[in-house]
């Protein structure tokens, strides 16, 4: 995967093939007496528990000209509820020893939280009088607002940025997916406290909650708390956003931007996350543009021809679409000649498929490569919450490693010839490409 790519929600792809493939991962099913479910891996030898939390919908439930409501009220959470202001706040979660986070994306809102098994009662109140009742202060949201107008402003003058701005348009106009989450320097002026209010009411709602936690809390324990931390939210919410089919053409969209280098963005639509050859196009892209030093691309447009630093693809899953993407940056006067190799690999893989040699090294590395790096509290309630988001059931780490396995060359060749199509790629290039321009 291609951490860099900042289209990708959550990093749900990574969170999808990282789990660990412990045996011993047991995970339960939690339901509270209120009706909420949760997944849950007890864990009583460190006295703490980590809680995920995350809500359907994000930022793509931001009312039309209200571009960038829920970014901005996710981050106010924090900042004051109930009969506290900031500082108080803060001074109580720090007093816990207990870690809160809020953020949101264009499919979800999330609510991280990490507690001593000590200060759990304290610490689950303290969240809950942050997930119910923010208090969105003037001073607090001014501030706010100023950081993140900040930041819209530097994404004004990061190539990142402004590529990822043109793809979404391109692929998803008319579709909230097409704006910014974060909102425009044109939007998040105007927002008002009453539209903070609203964007809490409509994201924060029973009905499309998904609640993982481990650590050292009991299932009866955990299903209290649910019901404690999450029974005062609205029951449910708005109606979510319908399903886009990417709207991608074959092509390239070039943007003058002064510097030596160019941004290269490209991609076409992808593959669903419950297709049954997802784990044959998961080893596609591994082996053309994945991780390792010895992906195709990395080696035909880096280590071969010195056109870039680093390239990488990866399948990317919204909830509502799906995109194959790569990204890499380029000396101006050899992007050219990027954009040729990549196509032509992405062409070569299609006809040609891959060898027995790369499906066993690429499946090797999925089964074997990860689970060290995703072992603890935190990590895993967050892979698990994600599993929920997903579709997955709470028995695919025993059996994950089984269907990447039972993936053939038959059924790789297969998938290559319909997932990869050389001729659908549209590149989207921000700088001052040498002998490139747009094509539409």
């Amino acid at each position: 995967m291609i951490a860099f790519i900042r289209l990708i929600p959550a990093a749900l792809t990574v969170m999808l093939f990282a789990l660990p493939a412990r045996a011993a991962i047991d995970i339960q099913t939690v339901t509270s007496p209120g009706g909420i479910t949760a997944w849950l891996v007890q864990e009583d030898n460190i006295p703490f528990t980590a809680l995920e939390i995350r809500f359907r919908g994000g930022s793509s439930l931001d009312p039309q000209g209200k571009d960038g409501a829920v970014n901005l009220m996710t981050a106010l959470i924090e900042e004051g509820s109930g009969d506290m202001d900031a500082q108080a706040f803060a001074a109580a979660r720090d007093g816990l020893a207990a870690s809160f986070g809020f953020s949101s994306d264009i499919d979800t809102v999330a609510v991280s939280a990490q507690f001593l098994t000590e200060n759990r009662d304290q610490a689950v109140a303290l969240l809950r009088q942050a997930i119910t009742t923010p208090r969105f202060d003037p001073d607090a949201v001014e501030r706010v607002r100023g950081q993140v107008l900040a930041n819209l402003r530097s994404d004004e003058k990061d190539p990142g940025s402004i590529a990822n701005r043109l793809f979404r348009e391109q692929a998803f106009a008319g579709h909230p997916y097409a704006m910014n989450g974060d909102g425009t320097p044109e939007t998040v002026p105007n927002l008002t406290r009453d539209d903070l209010i609203a964007a809490h009411q409509a994201t924060l709602t029973r009905d499309r909650v998904f609640v993982a936690a481990a650590g050292d809390i009991s299932a009866a324990e955990l299903g209290q708390l649910l019901d404690d931390l999450l029974g005062g939210l609205p029951a449910t919410g708005p109606a979510l956003p319908g399903r886009v089919d990417p709207a991608l053409t074959g092509g390239v969209t070039v943007q003058d931007f002064p510097g030596p280098q160019s941004l290269v963005l490209f991609g076409h639509s992808g593959i669903k996350r419950d297709d049954p050859d997802f784990f044959a196009a998961t080893i596609l892209n591994e082996i053309l543009g994945g991780s390792r030093f010895s992906a195709r691309l990395m080696t035909e447009v880096r280590e071969k021809r010195g056109l870039t630093y680093g390239i990488g693809t990866s399948l990317v899953g919204y909830d509502n679409s799906e995109l194959v993407m790569g990204q890499a940056s380029v000396a101006n006067e050899k992007v050219a000649e990027a954009v040729d190799v990549i196509r032509a690999e992405w062409a070569r893989i299609a006809t040609e498929g891959i060898t027995e040699d790369e499906l066993a090294a690429t499946k090797t590395y999925l089964t074997g490569a990860y689970p060290l790096r995703f072992d603890g509290n935190g990590p895993l309630a967050s892979i698990m919450v994600n599993m929920q988001l997903i579709g997955l059931s709470a028995d695919y780490p025993q059996t994950r490693n089984d269907k990447v396995n039972a993936v053939t060359l038959a059924d790789v060749k297969r998938v290559a010839a319909s997932l990869f199509r050389a001729e659908d790629l549209r590149f989207v290039i921000v700088g001052q490409p040498t002998g490139v321009q747009s094509t539409d």
